[in-house]
């Protein structure tokens, strides 16, 4: 069986992250699989990446400017959406051809145009899309923030107030999918109860399979040897906060700066004997606003200094307002290291309150506070790390995902292309 992953990104992102993670699985479980993408960013001979022309810059840059338009000239909110007008035709490419099954993941950004989806579903090729957020069952947001207009029809966007754009790209999708079968892989259960709501996506398969993680990579190593290979002091406890733009307001930095402040006006000793870690871009703004000694590390994209990140930290703290599976959580896991998180979205899912880390009530900044306090002084630490292994490798293992997905690519197809 070959089968053709697309991205927009070849690793950049969550969504890259676990495409290319769901490629290694399947290439380690007898599939053939690859990946296309825009943004080739390495010599890997399993990544292809589109031809070059000067039409990929531009379909990115047409899309930008039509949304600019209908936001009035304004920025905000010019990345929260996307409305998939241009993009590449991969039906005439040689991994296209090749391929038995079309496994779409995040392809937004001038990857795909809803023409172009339209053109692989008319292939004939089964198509299995996993959905990293909600985009392919809305509109044009990708996160709904409470927004329930998708369970009838997208009319008017929240973010696009006053405007008709939202209802020409629903009805767009709904015309791209008239007559056509998609499987949708939901990375969590919660993300797939969501899109079953969808009156879009009315009448076609919705899964729930998580993403995989290879678990050789990301295992606990030396915290002290981490630290020092990161220049983190080796004296004291550190609490680590990961976001590819740690200033997202989605990722619920506010909360994390109050819940810091609150400890330590609860234990005002933690000024000595406790630091945050803090890995992504924009760091350094965040780190002037906590009120614990804190170690901007940037934006870094090296897989073993990444694992070094992690297994450095006592407790990964993730307070996402809106979130699916992410994998920042699964990751901290693997090496051992227990979280806590906000109850919103797939993040019940994967921390098991109290067991191998701690699920604070959404919004809860004091809440929150208990979370990290629980962790690092309350719990059986020893027992956490190692619920939080046990947890990884029974859930989230490669040929766990793998298998789950070849079940899903198998009855897609027929007889007959089971048998090439």
């Amino acid at each position: 069986m070959r089968v053709l992953i697309v991205n927009t990104s070849e690793r950049t992102g969550g969504a890259a992250v676990a495409a290319n993670r769901l490629m290694e699985a399947l290439n380690n479980n007898g599939v053939k699989a690859k990946m296309l993408v825009r943004d080739k960013e390495t010599d890997h001979l399993t990544v292809a990446s589109l031809p070059a022309s000067w039409r990929q810059h531009w379909n990115f840059l047409w899309e930008r400017f039509v949304i600019w338009l209908h936001l009035h000239f304004r920025r905000e909110h010019l990345f929260e959406v996307d409305m998939a007008n241009a993009g590449t035709d991969i039906t005439t490419l040689p991994e296209f051809r090749e391929a038995d099954v079309i496994h779409l993941h995040w392809v937004n950004q001038g990857m795909l145009s809803l023409k172009g989806i339209r053109k692989i579903l008319a292939s004939g090729k089964p198509v299995v899309w996993t959905m990293h957020d909600i985009w392919p069952a809305t509109a044009v947001c990708h996160y709904t923030r409470g927004c329930e207009q998708y369970l009838s029809q997208c009319i008017e966007c929240p973010l696009l107030p006053g405007d008709s754009l939202a209802r020409q790209v629903w009805n767009k999708k709904k015309q791209m999918l008239n007559g056509q079968h998609i499987t949708y892989v939901c990375c969590s259960e919660w993300l797939a109860g969501e899109a079953k709501k969808s009156a879009l996506l009315h009448g076609q398969r919705i899964v729930s399979i998580p993403n995989a993680i290879d678990t050789r990579m990301f295992r606990p190593q030396d915290k002290q040897q981490a630290r020092r290979t990161l220049d983190l002091p080796v004296d004291r406890r550190i609490i680590l906060f990961v976001s590819q733009r740690v200033t997202d307001p989605r990722k619920g930095i506010s909360y994390f700066v109050e819940a810091i402040s609150r400890l330590v006006g609860q234990h005002p000793e933690m000024k000595e004997n406790t630091g945050v870690a803090i890995l992504g871009g924009h760091a350094e703004e965040v780190a002037l606003r906590l009120a614990l000694p804190s170690y901007p590390l940037g934006y870094v994209n090296n897989p073993s200094r990444i694992i070094s990140v992690y297994n450095a930290a006592d407790v990964y703290v993730l307070p996402s307002l809106e979130d699916n599976l992410p994998n920042t959580i699964m990751e901290a896991m693997a090496c051992g290291v227990p979280c806590v998180g906000f109850r919103v979205g797939g993040i019940p899912e994967m921390i098991c309150h109290q067991e191998n880390g701690y699920v604070a009530h959404e919004r809860d900044a004091a809440d929150l506070a208990q979370g990290i306090r629980y962790v690092l002084a309350e719990a059986d630490y020893a027992a956490l790390s190692r619920e939080c292994q046990h947890w990884v490798a029974q859930k989230y293992s490669q040929q766990s995902v793998a298998n789950r997905y070849m079940e899903e690519y198998q009855n897609r197809m027929t007889p007959q292309m089971q048998n090439r």
